[in-house]
């Protein structure tokens, strides 16, 4: 069993962020031993949620901020026309739940892309530790930020880029946040379907499906069902790149 199959039941155990090998990447960052004691007075473990159950869906009452734990996530809202828009895929030490802040209803639903484990933070109780702990604070306006980042970014993706490029940039992005994690940059399992990846970044399945096979002839990445492997980081990254290369030379021909 790989790093990536092991799941813990922590509703049997109690949750300590002092000990959790994602306190750097969640809410404990920075915090001292004093206040890490406060916080996890809050903190609350979950039963593993199974592939294809909800963490929570859209409308339903926001109580809670959910950290990942284990396993990964994938949120979505419902168009116009009744279909499922991918907005984003989130993995151990990410944040869901901030999109409800404001309404106290969720604006969107999460559902388990595999069996994945999390941390509840009631946000009631969450709010009042923030106001003693200011270091709590100010790691929730970080996250914050940095989930309104990557909402930038994925705007930027779909809007500037060609199809050939967001895919790179898919699998540039999954390796950077997975060596953060303590994972393999260069090799891990996709979690999410091709539809999926097609269905984030606006491509059919099929184009998803002919330029990964064309980075895999072209010796960018090797494939092996829901396994990939970059054997080629620097042709990975100037695909990703092409675009803002290309708008440099106009620049500088101009």
């Amino acid at each position: 069993m790989n790093k990536h199959d092991q799941v813990i039941d922590f509703s049997r155990i109690k949750t300590s962020c002092s000990s959790c090998n994602l306190q750097e990447l969640c809410l404990p960052r920075g915090l001292s031993e004093k206040d890490l004691d406060k916080l996890e007075l809050v903190v609350k473990g979950s039963k593993p949620l199974h592939k294809g159950h909800h963490l929570f869906r859209i409308n339903d009452k926001f109580d809670s901020l959910y950290a990942v734990r284990s396993g990964s996530v994938k949120s979505y809202i419902i168009d116009e026309h009744g279909e499922e828009q991918i907005i984003g895929f989130y993995f151990p030490g990410e944040i869901l739940g901030f999109d409800a802040i404001d309404s106290k209803q969720h604006t969107c639903s999460s559902v388990a892309l595999e069996t994945s484990t999390f941390c509840y933070l009631p946000f009631e109780r969450l709010n009042e530790i923030c106001l003693k702990i200011p270091d709590l604070q100010n790691q929730m306006f970080r996250l914050l930020s940095r989930e309104l980042t990557s909402e930038n970014k994925l705007l930027l993706t779909i809007n500037r880029k060609t199809a050939e490029e967001r895919i790179a940039t898919f699998l540039i992005s999954l390796s950077s946040r997975f060596k953060i994690l303590g994972y393999s940059a260069r090799e891990y399992n996709l979690s999410m379907s091709r539809q999926e990846i097609g269905n984030y970044l606006g491509l059919t399945i099929e184009t998803v499906s002919r330029l990964l096979n064309r980075f895999q002839s072209n010796g960018v990445i090797t494939i092996n069902r829901k396994a990939i492997r970059i054997e080629n980081l620097a042709a990975l990254q100037a695909i990703c790149d092409k675009t803002l290369s290309n708008q440099n030379n106009k620049h500088s021909a101009a």
